[in-house]
């Protein structure tokens, strides 16, 4: 299927009852373009990525001209695990013991820069934006996985939108938010965590959380035995998602709502719903993963109502504040915050 100079590769059936055969030429293609120092959008549990290669100054400088994204906003490089990681940063224990607890998964580690031992493949420098550490991830998705393989090269991969937009959560965000910015797309259907990774910086033997995401506080804590450290306020963020204003819908978004009020779209949560035609419930239930899996999805198509309807904008119910849902809340939170002119 052709999309202006877009090609999008269906993979809907990855996980059920596609094998490796299938999908090699699919793979196989994608790293052709990587190769190439191209962008393919990539799916993975958290949310799709716009993958380079990590390696190539110019396909990373692509991923920001593509995004639209501040030069001094790092990128999250996706590997294959704790062998490849090893070649780009400094694995302390305790990074071992998470990567060993969580990898691969939803966790990404923000660890001390090392030179590559083969020059050939020196780290680009754009994937940490000046600073002197790096953030990687070991995504568990057959897709990204098959992909890191066939290039054999870390890749650096946001996620697949529009800078401070909202994530995509299927193949069809990543058309809508870049166009023809991306080469190729492949689509593997809906994430199945939905909201992007939790990141940890280690340094020596201290974890300190800098963005909650889809692996709660309290099983990483479980796994150090001690609490997690909060990130201090800085202007300059040391992760991805730690901008004040991201991840937000162009309508205007009113937290801890318990209704909408008139003119307004709603999303709901558990027992608080709305019977209007402008309503979406995260999880009827009050499931706060599935909450997780549907929250950008559903935001995407409320922002759509509400430019279709000329609605005033969002009311969101409140989210309990425990486990996934001190991620939802962190990019409720974000997406409501006041924007930059």
């Amino acid at each position: 299927m052709l999309l202006t100079a877009t090609r999008l590769i269906c993979l809907r059936t990855i996980m059920t009852d596609a094998t490796a055969a299938d999908i090699a030429p699919d793979i196989a293609a994608a790293a052709a373009v990587i190769g190439a120092g191209g962008l393919v959008a990539m799916p993975t549990e958290t949310v799709y990525g716009l993958a380079a290669n990590a390696c190539d100054d110019n396909a990373v400088a692509r991923i920001f001209e593509a995004k639209g994204r501040p030069r001094f906003n790092p990128l999250i490089v996706h590997v294959a695990g704790l062998d490849m990681a090893a070649q780009y940063a400094e694995v302390t224990p305790l990074a071992e013991k998470l990567a060993a607890a969580f990898w691969p998964g939803a966790l990404t580690l923000v660890l001390p820069r090392r030179p590559a031992q083969n020059a050939d493949c020196l780290l680009s420098l754009l994937v940490s934006a000046g600073l002197d550490t790096v953030a990687l991830r070991a995504p568990n998705h057959a897709v990204a996985q098959d992909l890191i393989a066939a290039t054999g090269c870390p890749l650096a991969a946001p996620s697949a939108n529009r800078s401070g937009t909202v994530s995509p959560t299927q193949a069809g965000h990543v058309r809508q938010s870049l166009g023809d910015a991306v080469e190729m797309i492949l689509d593997g259907g809906p994430c199945s965590v939905g909201v992007e990774s939790t990141i940890v910086k280690v340094d020596g033997d201290q974890a300190i959380l800098l963005r909650p995401g889809g692996i709660a506080r309290a099983e990483i804590e479980a796994v150090i035995g001690a609490p997690l450290a909060d990130a201090p306020k800085s202007a300059k963020p040391e992760a991805p998602g730690m901008l004040t204003s991201h991840y937000a819908p162009a309508a205007r978004l009113r937290l801890d709502a318990s209704a909408p009020m008139d003119g307004e779209a709603f999303l709901g949560f558990g027992e608080i719903a709305s019977d209007s035609p402008y309503a979406l419930n995260l999880s009827p239930a009050g499931n706060l993963r599935e909450a997780a899996a549907n929250l950008f999805a559903h935001m995407r198509k409320l922002d759509a109502l509400c430019a279709a309807h000329g609605l005033s904008g969002i009311a969101a119910a409140p989210i309990p504040a425990e486990g996934l849902g001190e991620a939802i809340n962190d990019r409720l939170d974000r997406a409501a915050a006041p924007r930059s002119s």
